[in-house]
Parts: structure tokens; C-alpha cells; sequence
């Protein structure tokens, strides 16, 4: 795969990608696509070979790359793709864009989007995830999206077309998202800000915040409307299974579940991918083992063993 297209912006061979992910692990990438612009990645998706496979890929917050790699084109969009912009209600954000950053530039300008603030990664990962924190979701404030297909074409997608669902959407395959445009409610500046703050403190309390990790390790098992209302239910916590089955504080190789929040899997040092999956997995045995309930992985797994 060494014939690709010109680009304006920066191609570089067997990248390990290892330090691109919040967990620290994983094998290289055949290529690692860095484009300038939107033009950019349109001018090189419409002549790249239709074989060769692409991975849109954001600040890697929520993803286990596993360490033999990935055989495709790992596209990661950075500067040129972090924009923020307010207009009235409605805040169009780079999908590079930090979901923190784009919460606090919202809450300047009287806008609530606040439950993005303590959302770890960047815009484009939290449309896919369709991310959500204190009962509110992605879907909630969702106006509309722009994508470059696997051809090349940019297009502009609404709800409907990304179908959101608990922690995740459709988004065809190959597609790269550039960037995304929301409405939120109106709020006072300093009350917004306070709130945030709020929210910061209490899940700097509960979470490990200052440990490796890639949030939430596994989706709350539950019956869930499209937006995921109903995942409040004390028992039906992800974190409470765990706990229930043994597993706080489980460690496999550098892999360890947290004993601080049970469903934070984190990297203790030298943790390989193969340990963090391996430990989810046993996770997600003894979970079902003790409560016959199976856990679904939030965190993203690609690449090969």
C-alpha cells in the first residue's frame, strides 16, 4: 500500500500508535493521515483506492488499538479541525475540538452545553458515542453534522441520518465526520461556569482523574430509550455489577480496574492492549457468571491481536 495520494497534509508510514491513545497501548497504523483541511481529506478519500481501509481516529480518549495495529489508514484530524464558533444558540464546533472546550466556550457566550464539560475526548468521538453525562445526550442538542464519504463528497447529515442510540450512532463506514453544529438552552454565563466547576469537583471525588484510563469501561446494562433517559437505575450500574461480581480493583499484567470507580479500567504501566482487553473479558465473565446480565464494552477495540 505505498501508492496513496498527494496530500497537503502529514502521511506517515508504519505509525505506532501508542501514544496517541489516553491508554498508552497499541501497534502501528499502515499510515497515519494527519490532513490540513477539509479539502485536504476530501482531495485524498476521493483518490484513495477503494481496497485500502480508513480509520477516523480523534484524540483516542475512548480506545484500546491493539498491538498488532491496524492495517488501514488511520486518519487523525487535529489543528484545522478544532474550530469553535457561537451564534446565538447554536455552537458549530471542529470535530478535533475538545468536548471540555467546547462546553466552556459555550457557557462564555450563555449557552448550556455543560454536560460535555467533565466528557473526555473531542467532538467527532462524542457524536459517534452520542455522549452523555447527567441526563443529558448528544441527541438532546444535535442540530446537524458535516462528513466527507469514503468517495470524497462532503455532506451535511441531521439526526435522522445518524439514527442516535445509547452510546452510539450510524455513521456509515469510511466516513469521517469534520465537524458538528448544536443548540442548547440559554444560561447565565456565571451560573453555567459554577456548574461546571461543580461537576469537575465531584467527578475528580469519584473518578480517577488522575490515572491512565479511557472513561467508562463498559455501557450501563438496562432497557434504554434513544437517548438513554431510563440509565439512572442505582442497580443497574456498570460499575455496581462489577463490584457485585468481585471485580474492583482486578488486575491483569498493568491492567487494573480501579478501585476507585470499578468500571475505570486503567493502565497501571507497561499495561499491553492484550492485558486491558483480557481484563474486560474477565470482567465481563464474572459479571455474567454472578448476575447473568452481559456487559457491553464501551471502549473501542480495533486493530489486530
Amino acid at each position: 500500500m505505498t501508492n496513496l495520494p498527494e496530500v497537503r497534509g502529514k502521511l506517515t508510514q508504519n505509525r505506532v500508535l501508542s501514544d496517541l491513545t489516553w491508554l498508552r497501548v497499541g501497534g502501528p497504523a499502515d499510515w497515519l493521515f494527519q490532513p490540513a483541511d477539509v479539502e485536504d481529506l476530501q482531495h485524498f478519500l476521493a483518490n484513495l483506492d477503494e481496497a485500502v481501509d480508513v480509520f477516523p481516529m480523534g484524540v483516542g480518549s475512548n480506545l484500546i488499538v491493539r498491538d498488532g495495529g491496524l492495517r488501514a489508514v488511520v486518519i487523525r484530524m487535529g489543528r484545522g479541525f478544532n474550530q469553535i464558533s457561537v451564534e446565538g444558540k447554536r455552537v458549530t464546533a471542529g470535530v478535533a475540538a475538545l468536548d471540555a472546550h467546547v462546553a466552556r466556550k459555550a457557557a462564555e457566550a450563555g449557552v448550556d452545553l455543560t454536560f460535555l464539560r467533565t466528557i473526555p475526548g473531542a467532538i467527532g468521538g462524542a457524536v459517534c458515542m452520542n455522549a452523555g453525562c447527567y441526563g443529558s445526550y448528544i441527541a438532546d442538542v444535535f442540530v446537524s453534522a458535516k462528513a466527507v464519504t469514503r468517495a470524497g463528497e462532503l455532506v451535511t447529515l441531521s439526526a435522522d441520518d445518524l439514527n442516535f442510540q445509547y452510546r452510539q450512532s450510524d455513521l456509515p463506514q469510511g466516513w469521517v465526520l469534520v465537524e458538528a453544529t448544536f443548540e442548547g438552552p440559554a444560561g447565565d454565563a456565571e451560573e453555567l461556569a459554577a456548574r461546571m466547576q461543580h461537576q469537575l469537583e465531584k467527578r475528580d471525588a469519584t473518578q480517577p482523574t488522575k490515572d491512565r484510563s479511557a472513561g467508562s469501561t463498559f455501557r450501563n446494562p438496562a432497557g434504554y430509550s434513544s437517548t438513554g433517559r431510563d440509565d439512572d437505575v442505582h442497580d443497574l450500574k456498570a460499575w455496581k455489577v462489577i463490584d457485585d461480581a468481585g471485580m474492583r480493583g482486578a488486575t491483569i499484567g498493568g491492567a487494573q480496574m480501579s478501585e476507585k470507580h470499578s468500571n475505570f479500567m486503567i493502565n497501571t504501566g507497561g499495561a499491553s492492549a492484550a492485558d486491558l482487553e483480557n481484563l474486560g473479558e474477565e470482567v465481563r465473565k464474572k459479571v455474567f457468571e454472578k448476575s447473568g446480565l452481559t456487559l457491553e464494552w464501551e471502549i473501542k477495540r480495533v486493530g489486530e491481536f
